[in-house]
């Protein structure tokens, strides 16, 4: 990753999101998060409602990883990194 690049932290949650998938799809979050996220957070879809402020960018057809920017602190927050369909 380039200096420019944001960090990347992620909740407790997420976490456990993350123990859930498979090691294929560990592997497609950790290229998303340090090719596409981390460089430029903007890039994933604003939401609106309940995680109004939050982002989603798209993981597998039904799971995304939602997250949150600190643009001052240039860190990102990973809330979830599955499902949020039928929970």
């Amino acid at each position: 990753m380039s200096s420019s690049a944001y960090e990347v932290r992620f909740t407790r949650r997420a976490e456990k999101d993350v123990k859930k998938l498979t090691p294929q799809l560990r592997r497609k979050l950790y290229d998303i998060l340090t090719e596409v996220i981390a460089p430029d957070p903007f890039q994933g879809k604003k939401l609106v409602g309940d995680l109004a402020g939050s982002y989603s960018y798209r993981l597998t057809y039904k799971d995304r990883i939602v997250y949150s920017i600190d643009a001052k602190s240039r860190v990102i927050y990973i809330e979830r990194a599955a499902t949020h369909y039928g929970e």
